[in-house]
């Protein structure tokens, strides 16, 4: 190649990456003027159905999903790592964590969109900013297990190298701990930003009682097509849905996924790295590595600061850490009286115990539903989940598939549901229940498909040369090296499924409707008649429920995996 063709060669490199930072630099001054509108522009410019103004929603709704999964990685990364290194604020914050994951998003908007409004009276920033903070919780919990569960469960020959390389806490963090734990943190990350796609409705439709806010989005507008039964635009919507889920993962996750390949922990090379043609441009592009250098040279600057550099601990003896000990936990425990008092209160002046049985009866039926359906989504997933992360090309291929179907509002199944359950005269309390796990059986698949993906090549190489295979390469090899991953997406599919329980045990098509009994349900005719008492009663029971769930069965396996099935 001649060093004319190689300079026009790169001319081009350099154009193209230049106009994609731009475009994307304008994107956000664009969001950002359309934040700072007035309310009254929401009651000027409704929700149209006509195709044109499709690309105008798609980009408020993915601007809206950009932050939301900013602030959701800044929550990650300060919540996981306080979680997991420090053992009495796990005590507290992982049990937290718990509830606020079984916490659904309809309960978020219900009681928070009031006060953001009142934050930004007279601006579409308060609507916004609640749209937002729904969107964050569909997304935030499952990226913080995912982070949780890989500092509990890094090798321990790291702990060694740190020591001998005299790394404090904060070095250790950023040059050990977060690398290793970076490829199942991405895939989590883009399991929930399709996880906010799957709720994107009730975010950006917000109904509080009888009054209804759409803001300008894929959400809103799949939402009017439902209420006016307009399949041409729900098609619509869904090749919307489509273009956008392409292009954030050609650029965004795949550049990531690439990116976060050089961290896997092995001591062999992978045979078949994924790649990305976004990365390999910004690689070859000056104008970019200029722009960015700062940027960088101010990171690895503040990686290297010495904070938390470890210290000789205060001696104690048995009998004094014995004391402090329990005087945690009647802190706790005080808190927790207190806490419960309230509840009470507020439980015996605002329903009667009968409504609390009711509840706690739907809430078994709700159970039922998500046990099934998370051990034949497990079933079905795990094996193929392997297959694909094994396999970096195919993960490629099925990437943007993957996202697309974990993306799939089960609200635009809806006319589907509704016709063949009415022609069929089926039971609505058997026939809905599949659209429970339709969004959060892609936790596993995710999950699985990045512990297959940060397999250690010479582990599998090794069961290889010893001629592991069959069922033993499973046994022996294969479910325990993902079975810490399996964990994680079994935990947040279970408490996802609860969540997508008021979407799919209560559906509608126009003036047409079917209700599964349910927890969910419950939830979404109270959220929607607008009794806050009967709304936080069903939120309760859901957040006891799903606490239950992790503390007696997933919490028990999530600590053995931890501590027995690592890489050491």
């Amino acid at each position: 190649m001649s060093l004319t063709h190689q300079k026009k060669r790169q001319r081009w490199f350099d154009a193209l990456a230049f106009t994609i930072v731009a475009t994307f630099l304008v994107f956000l001054a664009w969001g950002g003027a359309q934040l700072s509108a007035p309310i009254s522009h929401l009651d000027q410019t409704p929700i149209s159905l006509a195709p044109r103004h499709l690309p105008a929603y798609a980009l408020r709704t993915t601007l809206r999903m950009l932050i939301a999964v900013v602030v959701s990685l800044a929550f990650t990364l300060i919540y996981a790592t306080l979680a997991a290194k420090n053992r009495k604020a796990g005590q507290i914050l992982v049990p937290l964590l718990d509830i606020l994951q079984s916490v659904p998003v309809l309960g978020y908007i219900s009681f928070t969109v009031t006060g953001f409004i009142a934050l930004f009276p007279g601006r579409v920033l308060g609507v916004e900013c609640a749209a937002i903070f729904a969107i964050f919780t569909s997304q935030a919990w499952n990226m913080t297990f995912s982070l949780y569960q890989s500092l509990k469960s890094t090798p321990r020959d790291m702990d060694e190298a740190a020591f001998v390389f005299r790394l404090s806490g904060w070095q250790k963090f950023w040059k050990m701990e977060l690398p290793y734990a970076m490829p199942g943190l991405i895939w989590n990350t883009m399991m929930s930003m399709s996880g906010g796609w799957f709720f994107v409705v009730a975010s950006e439709a917000i109904t509080v009682g009888h009054q209804q806010i759409m803001l300008p989005g894929i959400g809103s507008y799949i939402s009017l097509a439902i209420q006016k039964q307009n399949l041409a635009a729900i098609f619509y919507a869904i090749g919307a849905m489509m273009v956008v889920i392409l292009l954030y993962d050609q650029l965004m996750f795949r550049p990531l996924v690439a990116w976060s390949d050089k961290f896997r922990y092995e001591l062999t090379a992978s045979q078949v790295a994924p790649n990305s043609w976004l990365l390999m441009l910004f690689a070859k592009s000056r104008p970019v590595k200029r722009l960015f250098a700062p940027v960088g040279r101010l990171g690895h600057v503040l990686m290297r600061i010495p904070l938390f550099r470890p210290r000789a601990p205060i001696s104690f003896s048995a009998a004094e850490a014995r004391l402090f000990d329990y005087l945690w936990y009647a802190l706790l425990l005080l808190a927790a009286v207190v806490a419960w008092r309230h509840v009470m209160i507020f439980f015996t002046t605002s329903v009667e115990w009968r409504d609390v049985a009711q509840v706690a009866l739907l809430a078994g039926i709700t159970l039922a539903r998500v046990i099934v359906l998370i051990i034949l989504a497990s079933l079905i997933w795990v094996p193929l989940g392997v297959y694909i992360g094994l396999r970096p090309k195919l993960a490629e291929l099925v990437q943007p598939a993957a996202q697309f179907l974990a993306a799939f509002p089960a609200n635009l199944l809806f006319p589907l549901a509704v016709v063949v359950i009415s022609r069929y005269a089926l039971n609505p309390d058997l026939w809905l229940s599949p659209l429970m796990i339709l969004g959060t059986q892609w936790y596993i698949l995710f999950n699985v498909i990045a512990g297959a993906s940060a397999f250690p090549n010479d582990l599998r190489e090794a069961a290889s040369n010893f001629r592991i295979r069959g069922w033993l390469w499973w046994r022996k090899v294969m479910l325990p090296g993902i079975f810490p991953y399996f964990v994680t997406g079994a935990i947040t599919a279970s408490g996802g499924a609860w969540n997508a329980s008021i979407v799919a045990e209560a559906v509608s098509w126009g003036d047409q409707s079917y209700v599964a009994e349910g927890l969910g349900a419950y939830i979404a005719q109270m959220t929607q008649a607008g009794d806050f008492a009967h709304i936080a009663l069903g939120v309760g029971m859901m957040s006891l429920a799903v606490v239950l769930l992790n503390r007696l069965f997933w919490r028990p396996i999530y600590e053995m995996a931890a501590k027995k099935l690592r890489f050491d």
